[in-house]
């Protein structure tokens, strides 16, 4: 390694920690490409999942723009060198890879490659990936290619620690998914025996008001005053649980544009005036970004629902590394002390619980009749 030893192995050493420090698919292929690249010192790196379909369920380049790699258009097939790396199982190391018999072009907003080392990534028999940097900043041999052997070598080390974390990231997805399958069972039965209830008294209590129309007209209008209150209380169930239920989005929009839709949609179904701001937000780790999510969600809940707020305000900012989520309402508030009553009521329990499952923080502001404020943060990744 042109480095050195002392230095090298530091290098590898940094690489391997910030692979095995993520559980998300998509945040570990990143950290894998971006570290790929550092430790080569190549311009381009990626990475790709094979599909079975002859595609790529994913993609990830570092050393492109986003501009760029949205010119590039869609996902590459599995054709070419990348199929050679995927079928053959072996590693391609390319003076220039446009001379080579496989090539077959690239889309025109694509940047030139020139030289190129790939290999697959491989977990026991079966490969998961390949993944290949292009361009290595240095002096080209005669002819030759800037990569080495000894990169190789070094790629290939990262490449088979890169399928360790790669399996444990779709081990822990996998997981996380029947967790979230399970709570979706628990709150479809949660819902359904909610809104049941509410259903049922709202059609006796709509019985009794036809009842006593004729007879006695001012207890009619009681009652229907009674079933105006239930349908309210069944609407907010329901708007509660669909919140709870719909996906997020997160990987696709990210959280600023995911809770800047979700702001929208409360500020039309609400008499509260519902706003959202974001200042220098980054993307963060998919566990953090989720964590804000509920937390925000749950704090918006209680703002709409419970603190009879006009005005509830989300904002989202960056602070060095990581994020500061705040929420702020000009409603009735409580007494922080009488945190046990509060805590089970306002779900500021389950919100700690969320902020310290990713590292975070969580603090909650609030006096009678001057409102809350409860506010995130996360150290990012």
């Amino acid at each position: 390694m042109s480095q050195g030893p002392r230095s090298g192995l530091a290098a590898v050493s940094s690489a391997l920690l910030a692979m095995s420090r993520h559980l998300e698919v998509r945040d570990v292929l990143k950290t894998i490409v971006a570290s790929a690249r550092e430790l080569l010192d190549a311009e381009y790196a990626a990475l790709g999942v094979p599909d079975d379909h002859g595609g790529f369920a994913q993609f990830v380049v570092d050393g492109v723009t986003d501009a760029q790699w949205k010119a590039i258009g869609p996902l590459p097939r599995q054709h070419g060198i990348l199929a050679a790396m995927l079928h053959e199982a072996a590693p391609e190391r390319l003076a220039d890879v446009r001379e080579d018999p496989r090539f077959e072009g690239w889309p025109t907003a694509h940047p030139d490659l020139i030289d190129f080392l790939g290999l697959p990534i491989r977990d026991g028999d079966e490969v998961i990936g390949a993944l290949f940097l292009a361009n290595k900043r240095c002096p080209r041999p005669e002819g030759g290619c800037g990569f080495t052997e000894d990169d190789e070598e070094l790629l290939s080390i990262l490449a088979q620690h890169a399928a360790i974390a790669l399996t444990n990231a779709r081990l822990y997805e996998r997981s996380r998914e029947l967790t979230i399958a399970e709570e979706r069972s628990r709150l479809a039965h949660e819902l359904h025996d909610a809104v049941s209830q509410k259903l049922f008294s709202l059609r006796l209590t709509a019985q009794a008001a036809a009842a006593l129309v004729d007879r006695d007209p001012s207890r009619a209008k009681d009652e229907l005053q009674q079933v105006a209150a239930l349908a309210a209380e069944a609407a907010d169930e329901l708007r509660a649980a669909v919140v709870e239920l719909r996906p997020a989005g997160l990987d696709e929009d990210g959280l600023a544009a995911t809770l800047r839709t979700q702001v929208h949609v409360l500020d039309r179904a609400h008499s509260a005036r519902v706003t959202f701001s974001a200042r220098g937000a980054r993307a963060l780790p998919a566990a953090q970004e989720e964590a804000m999510l509920r937390v925000a969600q749950e704090a918006l809940h209680n703002a709409l629902r419970h603190s009879q707020a006009e005005h509830v305000d989300v904002a989202l900012e960056r602070r060095g590394g990581g994020a500061v989520l705040r929420i702020t309402d000009d409603g009735t508030g409580f007494d922080p002390l009488a945190i046990r009553r509060a805590g089970r009521h306002l779900g500021l329990v389950s919100m700690r619980d969320r902020a310290s499952g990713v590292g975070g923080t969580l603090t909650v502001e609030s006096a009678p009749g001057k409102g809350t404020t409860i506010e995130m943060e996360v150290p990012g990744g």
